[in-house]
């Protein structure tokens, strides 16, 4: 009887490795819910596994099951999310069917809390180099509770002063610093959006009409 490679996956990956360099065509098999080799490697934690399978068997890293979800959707430590993302090149934001990213689904199931919290400093280090400013830096994402919005003022309409210029570069310089993401680069933060907004209110009462 032929072994069984996702028992081999889960047991032995030595001996699945084995199995397929001697039946390479097996390393993309999936099976009847779409489960590959690759989910399996990347749910047991069998990391040298999980490289080999892309690297020398070529299988797509973002091979998906029936329900649209990568390897990412099925790990259960952060050292395989890693290895998924920053070796293998796996998008962290793809989606399932049901329009979630690994991220959103570890979040609604409140399964392994260090995997989530891996996932969303991705996409918070992913806001932060790609939101780009005025000045070719990037806009942080901001604590929750707290919304910023940079736009254009028609002045045919009445709309809210324009951002303050020093606010602005205030924001732009602390996203650029390596402790942005650490409790004392948010607690930073936090501080100066409460004083752009205090600022801002002290600004509408002085200019409020007096009421004789």
């Amino acid at each position: 009887m032929a072994p069984n490679p996702y028992l081999l996956a889960a047991d032995n990956p030595q001996a699945l490795i084995s199995l397929l360099r001697e039946q390479p065509q097996l390393a993309s098999g999936q099976d009847e819910h779409g489960y590959s080799l690759v989910h399996a490697a990347a749910s047991y934690n069998h990391l040298d596994l999980l490289r080999q399978l892309i690297r020398e068997f070529k299988v797509p890293v973002d091979l998906k099951d029936e329900d649209g979800e990568t390897a990412l959707f099925v790990v259960e430590t952060v050292d395989a999310a890693r290895v998924l993302v920053e070796e293998l090149g796996l998008d962290p934001k793809i989606q399932n069917d049901e329009g979630q990213t690994a991220r959103e689904k570890f979040e609604a199931d409140g399964d392994f809390p260090a995997v989530t919290q891996y996932l969303q400093n991705l996409e918070s280090d992913s806001l932060t180099n790609n939101g780009i400013t005025d000045h070719g830096e990037a806009i942080p994402p901001l604590p929750e509770g707290f919304k910023v919005t940079v736009g254009t003022m028609d002045e045919s309409e009445d709309a809210e002063l324009p951002p303050d210029p020093e606010f602005r570069r205030r924001i732009e310089e602390l996203a650029a610093r390596e402790d942005f993401q650490s409790p004392e680069g948010q607690a930073e933060l936090r501080r100066l959006v409460e004083e752009a907004i205090r600022g801002q209110f002290a600004d509408e009462r002085n200019v409020r009409p007096r009421q004789d």
